[in-house]
Protein backbone atom coordinates (compact mmCIF):
# COMPACT_ATOMS: atom_id res chain seq x y z
CA UNK A 1 0.00 0.00 0.00
CA UNK A 2 1.07 3.40 -1.13
CA UNK A 3 1.05 6.66 0.79
CA UNK A 4 -1.16 9.06 1.22
CA UNK A 5 -1.20 11.66 -1.98
CA UNK A 6 -2.80 15.27 -0.76
CA UNK A 7 -4.62 16.76 -3.56
CA UNK A 8 -5.68 19.64 -2.50
CA UNK A 9 -6.73 21.47 1.27
CA UNK A 10 -9.35 24.74 1.49
CA UNK A 11 -11.23 26.08 4.44
CA UNK A 12 -15.09 25.75 3.97
CA UNK A 13 -17.40 28.38 5.56
CA UNK A 14 -21.08 28.81 6.11
CA UNK A 15 -23.01 30.10 3.90
CA UNK A 16 -24.60 32.84 6.30
CA UNK A 17 -22.63 35.04 8.84
CA UNK A 18 -26.03 35.43 11.07
CA UNK A 19 -24.40 34.12 14.30
CA UNK A 20 -21.19 35.50 13.24
CA UNK A 21 -19.15 36.95 16.70
CA UNK A 22 -21.40 35.14 18.68
CA UNK A 23 -19.33 33.87 22.24
CA UNK A 24 -20.27 30.64 23.29
CA UNK A 25 -18.27 29.70 26.57
CA UNK A 26 -17.22 26.50 27.39
CA UNK A 27 -19.13 24.74 30.54
CA UNK A 28 -17.19 22.57 33.32
CA UNK A 29 -17.48 19.49 31.05
CA UNK A 30 -16.17 21.07 27.97
CA UNK A 31 -13.10 22.40 29.50
CA UNK A 32 -12.44 18.57 31.45
CA UNK A 33 -11.08 17.46 27.90
CA UNK A 34 -8.89 20.55 26.72
CA UNK A 35 -5.85 18.86 26.72
CA UNK A 36 -6.69 15.73 25.10
CA UNK A 37 -7.32 14.70 21.05
CA UNK A 38 -10.39 15.35 19.10
CA UNK A 39 -12.98 13.01 18.17
CA UNK A 40 -12.02 10.99 14.65
CA UNK A 41 -14.61 8.90 13.28
CA UNK A 42 -15.02 8.09 9.66
CA UNK A 43 -16.98 6.23 6.85
CA UNK A 44 -16.41 4.15 3.94
CA UNK A 45 -18.37 4.59 0.47
CA UNK A 46 -18.53 2.74 -2.33
CA UNK A 47 -16.80 5.01 -5.12
CA UNK A 48 -18.42 6.45 -8.06
CA UNK A 49 -17.43 4.99 -11.58
CA UNK A 50 -16.79 7.48 -13.58
CA UNK A 51 -14.07 10.87 -13.34
CA UNK A 52 -17.04 12.96 -13.60
CA UNK A 53 -19.40 11.51 -10.77
CA UNK A 54 -15.97 11.28 -8.79
CA UNK A 55 -15.65 15.40 -9.55
CA UNK A 56 -18.69 16.34 -8.68
CA UNK A 57 -19.17 14.58 -5.78
CA UNK A 58 -15.93 16.13 -4.24
CA UNK A 59 -17.44 19.56 -5.13
CA UNK A 60 -21.24 18.53 -3.44
CA UNK A 61 -19.27 17.47 -0.58
CA UNK A 62 -17.98 20.52 0.05
CA UNK A 63 -20.90 22.92 -0.73
CA UNK A 64 -22.94 20.25 1.31
CA UNK A 65 -19.94 20.98 4.30
CA UNK A 66 -20.62 24.71 3.99
CA UNK A 67 -24.64 24.72 3.97
CA UNK A 68 -24.28 22.11 7.03
CA UNK A 69 -22.09 24.45 8.74
CA UNK A 70 -25.25 27.46 8.51
CA UNK A 71 -27.19 24.69 11.39
CA UNK A 72 -23.80 24.27 13.28
CA UNK A 73 -21.88 27.80 13.02
CA UNK A 74 -19.70 27.19 15.53
CA UNK A 75 -18.17 24.30 14.35
CA UNK A 76 -16.82 27.24 11.73
CA UNK A 77 -15.33 29.14 14.22
CA UNK A 78 -11.84 29.02 16.47
CA UNK A 79 -11.27 28.65 19.96
CA UNK A 80 -10.42 32.31 22.26
CA UNK A 81 -9.18 32.78 25.63
CA UNK A 82 -9.15 35.74 28.06
CA UNK A 83 -5.90 36.16 30.52
CA UNK A 84 -6.90 37.34 33.65
CA UNK A 85 -5.28 39.73 36.37
CA UNK A 86 -5.16 36.20 38.72
CA UNK A 87 -3.25 33.92 36.69
CA UNK A 88 -6.27 32.43 35.13
CA UNK A 89 -7.75 31.86 31.76
CA UNK A 90 -11.04 31.43 30.51
CA UNK A 91 -12.37 30.11 27.23
CA UNK A 92 -14.97 30.58 24.57
CA UNK A 93 -15.86 30.08 21.34
CA UNK A 94 -15.31 32.52 18.68
CA UNK A 95 -18.09 31.82 15.80
CA UNK A 96 -16.04 34.00 13.43
CA UNK A 97 -17.06 31.78 10.55
CA UNK A 98 -13.15 31.63 10.03
CA UNK A 99 -13.86 28.12 8.60
CA UNK A 100 -13.71 24.74 8.63
CA UNK A 101 -11.02 22.82 7.18
CA UNK A 102 -11.57 20.47 4.36
CA UNK A 103 -8.94 18.06 2.75
CA UNK A 104 -9.07 16.03 -0.67
CA UNK A 105 -6.58 13.31 -1.01
CA UNK A 106 -5.79 9.73 -2.55
CA UNK A 107 -4.57 6.40 -1.11
CA UNK A 108 -2.67 5.32 -3.96
CA UNK A 109 -3.23 1.77 -4.52
CA UNK A 110 -5.78 0.92 -1.84
CA UNK A 111 -8.99 -0.94 -2.10
CA UNK A 112 -11.88 -0.84 0.29
CA UNK A 113 -10.59 -5.00 0.77
CA UNK A 114 -7.23 -3.71 2.11
CA UNK A 115 -9.64 -1.77 4.62
CA UNK A 116 -12.34 -4.12 5.34
CA UNK A 117 -11.27 -7.43 5.14
CA UNK A 118 -7.52 -7.54 7.64
CA UNK A 119 -8.44 -9.16 10.82
CA UNK A 120 -6.36 -6.00 12.83
CA UNK A 121 -7.30 -2.02 11.75
CA UNK A 122 -4.73 -1.24 8.87
CA UNK A 123 -2.68 1.33 10.47
CA UNK A 124 -3.23 3.81 7.25
CA UNK A 125 -6.47 4.31 8.40
CA UNK A 126 -5.18 6.90 10.64
CA UNK A 127 -4.07 8.69 7.97
CA UNK A 128 -7.49 9.21 6.92
CA UNK A 129 -7.88 12.04 9.00
CA UNK A 130 -6.53 15.67 9.21
CA UNK A 131 -4.71 17.50 12.22
CA UNK A 132 -3.81 13.66 13.59
CA UNK A 133 -1.53 14.57 17.06
CA UNK A 134 -3.71 18.46 17.43
CA UNK A 135 -4.82 18.31 21.33
CA UNK A 136 -8.37 20.51 22.10
CA UNK A 137 -6.87 23.66 23.49
CA UNK A 138 -4.74 24.27 20.33
CA UNK A 139 -8.04 25.35 18.63
CA UNK A 140 -6.77 28.73 18.98
CA UNK A 141 -5.11 28.49 16.27
CA UNK A 142 -6.85 25.40 14.47
CA UNK A 143 -10.00 24.48 13.18
CA UNK A 144 -12.78 23.39 15.32
CA UNK A 145 -13.49 20.84 12.19
CA UNK A 146 -11.76 19.25 9.43
CA UNK A 147 -12.37 17.02 7.04
CA UNK A 148 -10.86 14.53 5.26
CA UNK A 149 -12.01 12.93 1.89
CA UNK A 150 -9.53 10.15 0.89
CA UNK A 151 -10.26 8.63 -2.72
CA UNK A 152 -9.07 4.97 -2.74
CA UNK A 153 -9.03 2.96 -5.63
CA UNK A 154 -12.37 1.69 -5.64
CA UNK A 155 -13.80 3.74 -2.81
CA UNK A 156 -14.31 6.71 -0.69
CA UNK A 157 -13.42 7.30 3.03
CA UNK A 158 -14.93 10.46 4.61
CA UNK A 159 -12.59 11.77 8.30
CA UNK A 160 -14.07 13.79 10.43
CA UNK A 161 -12.10 15.29 13.04
CA UNK A 162 -13.85 17.21 15.28
CA UNK A 163 -12.80 19.23 18.91
CA UNK A 164 -14.20 17.28 21.65
CA UNK A 165 -13.96 20.80 23.88
CA UNK A 166 -16.66 21.95 21.47
CA UNK A 167 -18.73 18.67 21.12
CA UNK A 168 -19.26 15.25 22.57
CA UNK A 169 -19.92 11.97 20.15
CA UNK A 170 -23.44 12.62 20.62
CA UNK A 171 -22.86 15.90 19.13
CA UNK A 172 -20.44 14.55 16.48
CA UNK A 173 -22.71 12.26 15.40
CA UNK A 174 -25.71 14.55 14.95
CA UNK A 175 -23.52 16.45 12.52
CA UNK A 176 -22.45 13.81 10.58
CA UNK A 177 -25.89 12.62 9.85
CA UNK A 178 -27.32 16.05 9.61
CA UNK A 179 -24.36 16.76 6.72
CA UNK A 180 -25.73 13.62 5.20
CA UNK A 181 -29.37 14.89 5.17
CA UNK A 182 -28.02 18.33 3.31
CA UNK A 183 -25.98 16.35 1.07
CA UNK A 184 -29.28 14.32 -0.11
CA UNK A 185 -30.69 17.39 -1.25
CA UNK A 186 -32.84 18.25 2.06
CA UNK A 187 -33.07 22.09 2.72
CA UNK A 188 -33.66 21.43 6.13
CA UNK A 189 -32.40 18.82 8.92
CA UNK A 190 -34.61 16.83 11.27
CA UNK A 191 -32.39 17.38 14.31
CA UNK A 192 -31.87 21.26 14.64
CA UNK A 193 -28.45 21.36 17.50
CA UNK A 194 -29.03 23.70 20.26
CA UNK A 195 -25.73 25.76 20.41
CA UNK A 196 -26.23 27.82 23.48
CA UNK A 197 -24.39 26.64 26.42
CA UNK A 198 -25.98 26.20 29.35
CA UNK A 199 -24.95 26.00 32.97
CA UNK A 200 -25.38 22.39 33.85
CA UNK A 201 -26.38 23.19 36.90
CA UNK A 202 -29.11 25.31 36.81
CA UNK A 203 -30.21 25.63 33.35
CA UNK A 204 -29.08 29.51 32.43
CA UNK A 205 -26.56 30.93 30.07
CA UNK A 206 -22.94 29.48 30.80
CA UNK A 207 -20.54 31.80 32.56
CA UNK A 208 -17.53 32.15 32.04
CA UNK A 209 -14.94 29.47 33.96
CA UNK A 210 -11.34 30.01 35.05
CA UNK A 211 -8.84 27.97 34.89
CA UNK A 212 -5.06 28.25 36.22
CA UNK A 213 -3.28 29.39 33.31
CA UNK A 214 -0.35 27.45 34.55
CA UNK A 215 -2.38 23.89 33.57
CA UNK A 216 -2.09 25.48 29.69
CA UNK A 217 1.52 26.58 30.05
CA UNK A 218 2.88 23.89 31.51
CA UNK A 219 0.88 21.13 29.48
CA UNK A 220 3.03 18.70 28.00
CA UNK A 221 2.04 16.41 24.88
CA UNK A 222 5.20 13.90 25.79
CA UNK A 223 2.95 10.75 26.92
CA UNK A 224 3.71 8.14 24.51
CA UNK A 225 1.63 5.57 24.44
CA UNK A 226 2.72 1.68 24.24
CA UNK A 227 2.22 0.20 20.60
CA UNK A 228 -1.22 -1.00 20.31
CA UNK A 229 -3.25 -2.96 18.43
CA UNK A 230 -6.75 -2.69 16.80
CA UNK A 231 -9.62 -5.28 16.12
CA UNK A 232 -13.36 -4.71 15.61
CA UNK A 233 -15.47 -7.97 17.50
CA UNK A 234 -18.62 -8.04 15.86
CA UNK A 235 -21.55 -9.50 18.64
CA UNK A 236 -25.23 -10.46 17.06
CA UNK A 237 -28.10 -9.32 18.57
CA UNK A 238 -28.95 -13.13 19.64
CA UNK A 239 -25.28 -13.43 21.10
CA UNK A 240 -25.56 -9.86 23.36
CA UNK A 241 -28.98 -11.36 24.52
CA UNK A 242 -27.74 -14.39 25.11
CA UNK A 243 -25.09 -12.75 27.49
CA UNK A 244 -27.83 -10.02 28.96
CA UNK A 245 -29.57 -13.14 30.06
CA UNK A 246 -26.70 -14.85 31.69
CA UNK A 247 -25.82 -11.98 33.52
CA UNK A 248 -28.99 -11.44 34.86
CA UNK A 249 -29.70 -14.97 35.88
CA UNK A 250 -26.54 -14.65 37.75
CA UNK A 251 -27.40 -11.78 39.57
CA UNK A 252 -30.41 -12.86 40.12
CA UNK A 253 -31.57 -9.29 38.91
CA UNK A 254 -33.68 -7.91 35.79
CA UNK A 255 -32.04 -4.56 35.68
CA UNK A 256 -28.86 -5.37 33.78
CA UNK A 257 -28.99 -3.66 30.37
CA UNK A 258 -27.01 -5.34 26.97
CA UNK A 259 -24.51 -2.77 26.86
CA UNK A 260 -23.31 -3.54 30.89
CA UNK A 261 -23.85 -7.56 30.28
CA UNK A 262 -21.32 -6.63 27.08
CA UNK A 263 -18.90 -4.68 28.81
CA UNK A 264 -18.78 -7.50 31.77
CA UNK A 265 -17.62 -9.98 29.21
CA UNK A 266 -14.86 -7.84 27.61
CA UNK A 267 -13.74 -6.34 31.26
CA UNK A 268 -13.52 -10.28 32.33
CA UNK A 269 -11.81 -11.43 29.40
CA UNK A 270 -9.07 -8.96 29.20
CA UNK A 271 -8.26 -9.20 32.80
CA UNK A 272 -7.83 -12.95 31.99
CA UNK A 273 -5.21 -12.19 29.10
CA UNK A 274 -3.43 -9.82 31.22
CA UNK A 275 -1.66 -12.38 34.37
CA UNK A 276 -2.44 -9.35 36.69
CA UNK A 277 -1.99 -10.19 40.86
CA UNK A 278 -5.13 -11.58 42.28
CA UNK A 279 -5.25 -8.76 44.99
CA UNK A 280 -5.08 -5.65 42.37
CA UNK A 281 -7.46 -3.39 41.85
CA UNK A 282 -8.96 -2.63 38.41
CA UNK A 283 -10.98 0.25 37.23
CA UNK A 284 -13.45 0.64 34.61
CA UNK A 285 -14.71 4.30 33.81
CA UNK A 286 -17.63 4.94 31.66
CA UNK A 287 -19.17 7.70 30.51
CA UNK A 288 -22.10 8.41 31.84
CA UNK A 289 -24.99 10.67 29.42
CA UNK A 290 -26.41 14.03 31.17
CA UNK A 291 -28.96 14.50 28.52
CA UNK A 292 -31.84 13.16 29.93
CA UNK A 293 -30.63 12.84 33.79
CA UNK A 294 -30.54 16.02 34.74
CA UNK A 295 -33.68 17.75 35.72
CA UNK A 296 -34.48 19.67 34.02
CA UNK A 297 -33.32 17.29 31.03
CA UNK A 298 -31.00 18.98 28.32
CA UNK A 299 -32.52 18.60 24.52
CA UNK A 300 -31.19 15.73 22.57
CA UNK A 301 -29.40 18.08 20.07
CA UNK A 302 -27.65 20.11 23.29
CA UNK A 303 -24.43 21.02 20.70
CA UNK A 304 -21.76 20.39 23.32
CA UNK A 305 -20.33 17.79 25.70
CA UNK A 306 -22.57 16.10 28.05
CA UNK A 307 -20.90 13.37 29.82
CA UNK A 308 -19.30 12.52 33.37
CA UNK A 309 -17.11 9.82 34.46
CA UNK A 310 -18.25 7.21 36.25
CA UNK A 311 -15.85 4.48 37.84
CA UNK A 312 -16.12 0.66 38.44
CA UNK A 313 -13.51 -0.59 41.07
CA UNK A 314 -13.50 -4.17 41.25
CA UNK A 315 -10.14 -7.06 42.57
CA UNK A 316 -9.14 -8.70 39.79
CA UNK A 317 -9.60 -11.66 41.88
CA UNK A 318 -13.45 -10.56 41.97
CA UNK A 319 -13.64 -10.35 38.34
CA UNK A 320 -12.07 -13.59 37.61
CA UNK A 321 -14.08 -15.67 40.30
CA UNK A 322 -17.40 -14.13 40.62
CA UNK A 323 -18.28 -14.38 37.15
CA UNK A 324 -20.54 -12.47 34.51
CA UNK A 325 -23.46 -11.72 36.51
CA UNK A 326 -21.41 -10.27 39.81
CA UNK A 327 -19.21 -8.36 36.92
CA UNK A 328 -22.33 -6.46 34.94
CA UNK A 329 -24.49 -6.04 37.96
CA UNK A 330 -21.71 -3.68 39.62
CA UNK A 331 -21.27 -2.19 36.27
CA UNK A 332 -25.20 -1.59 36.77
CA UNK A 333 -25.12 -0.47 40.42
CA UNK A 334 -22.40 2.45 38.84
CA UNK A 335 -24.90 3.91 36.29
CA UNK A 336 -27.89 3.41 38.40
CA UNK A 337 -26.25 5.70 41.15
CA UNK A 338 -26.06 8.38 39.10
CA UNK A 339 -29.47 10.29 40.57
CA UNK A 340 -30.07 14.04 40.24
CA UNK A 341 -28.27 14.82 43.74
CA UNK A 342 -25.38 12.64 42.48
CA UNK A 343 -25.07 14.38 39.43
CA UNK A 344 -25.46 17.45 41.00
CA UNK A 345 -22.40 17.31 43.10
CA UNK A 346 -20.47 15.80 40.40
CA UNK A 347 -20.86 19.15 38.37
CA UNK A 348 -20.25 21.34 41.49
CA UNK A 349 -16.65 19.48 42.11
CA UNK A 350 -15.96 19.86 38.66
CA UNK A 351 -16.60 23.38 39.27
CA UNK A 352 -14.70 23.89 42.03
CA UNK A 353 -11.87 22.36 40.59
CA UNK A 354 -12.19 22.48 36.68
CA UNK A 355 -8.24 21.34 35.64
CA UNK A 356 -8.59 19.00 32.31
CA UNK A 357 -7.84 15.36 32.29
CA UNK A 358 -4.47 14.42 30.82
CA UNK A 359 -4.00 11.71 28.58
CA UNK A 360 -1.60 9.91 31.32
CA UNK A 361 -4.50 10.65 33.61
CA UNK A 362 -8.27 8.98 32.17
CA UNK A 363 -8.45 5.83 31.27
CA UNK A 364 -11.38 6.07 29.21
CA UNK A 365 -12.50 8.50 26.68
CA UNK A 366 -14.54 8.49 23.10
CA UNK A 367 -12.57 9.64 20.49
CA UNK A 368 -10.04 7.62 18.02
CA UNK A 369 -7.04 10.03 18.25
CA UNK A 370 -7.12 9.23 21.89
CA UNK A 371 -5.39 5.69 21.65
CA UNK A 372 -4.54 3.24 25.04
CA UNK A 373 -3.99 0.26 26.32
CA UNK A 374 -7.89 -0.96 26.64
CA UNK A 375 -9.69 1.73 25.09
CA UNK A 376 -13.10 0.02 23.94
CA UNK A 377 -15.83 2.37 21.64
CA UNK A 378 -18.77 0.78 20.95
CA UNK A 379 -20.67 1.22 17.63
CA UNK A 380 -24.01 0.08 16.33
CA UNK A 381 -23.97 -3.65 14.12
CA UNK A 382 -25.49 -3.23 10.71
CA UNK A 383 -28.38 -5.66 12.15
CA UNK A 384 -30.30 -4.29 14.63
CA UNK A 385 -29.26 -4.97 18.10
CA UNK A 386 -25.46 -5.62 17.27
CA UNK A 387 -22.83 -4.40 18.58
CA UNK A 388 -19.61 -3.52 16.63
CA UNK A 389 -16.40 -3.84 19.42
CA UNK A 390 -13.56 -1.26 18.46
CA UNK A 391 -10.83 -2.53 21.15
CA UNK A 392 -7.24 -1.25 21.36
CA UNK A 393 -5.12 -2.99 23.81
CA UNK A 394 -1.14 -4.25 23.71
CA UNK A 395 -0.53 -6.70 20.76
CA UNK A 396 -0.06 -9.86 23.12
CA UNK A 397 -3.19 -8.93 24.81
CA UNK A 398 -5.26 -9.26 21.80
CA UNK A 399 -3.50 -12.22 20.86
CA UNK A 400 -4.19 -13.66 24.21
CA UNK A 401 -8.27 -12.70 23.59
CA UNK A 402 -7.97 -14.26 20.10
CA UNK A 403 -7.50 -17.75 21.79
CA UNK A 404 -9.46 -17.29 24.92
CA UNK A 405 -12.36 -19.50 23.98
CA UNK A 406 -15.00 -17.64 26.42
CA UNK A 407 -14.77 -14.53 25.35
CA UNK A 408 -14.72 -15.72 21.42
CA UNK A 409 -17.85 -17.89 21.96
CA UNK A 410 -19.98 -14.43 21.76
CA UNK A 411 -18.03 -12.94 18.79
CA UNK A 412 -19.20 -13.79 14.96
CA UNK A 413 -16.80 -13.74 12.88
CA UNK A 414 -17.82 -11.83 8.90
CA UNK A 415 -16.73 -13.52 6.38
CA UNK A 416 -15.05 -11.81 3.75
Amino acid sequence: MENIRLLSTSMVQATTDKVKDVRIELTQCDLKLLLLGAIQKGLLFIKPKSLEDQNSLIHHLQTSLSRTLDFFNPLAGRLATVEHDDNTVSFFIDCNNAGAQFVHAAADGVAMADILHPVYVPPIVHSFFPLNGVLNYEAVSKPLLAVQVTELADGIFVGCTMNHAAVDGTSFWNFFNSWSEIHRGLDQISNTPVLERWSLLNGSISPPIRLPLSIINNCSDAFTPSPLQERVFHFTKGKIAMLKAKANAEAASTSISSLQSLLAHIWRATTRTRLVEHDKETDLLLLIGLRTRLQPPLPGSYCGNAVVTGTVTLRTGEILEHGLGFVALEINKVVSSYTKNKLKDALESSLKNPGPLTMAGIALRSGSANKFDGKVTVFPGLEEGSMDIELSVLPETLKALENDLEFMDAVTIISS
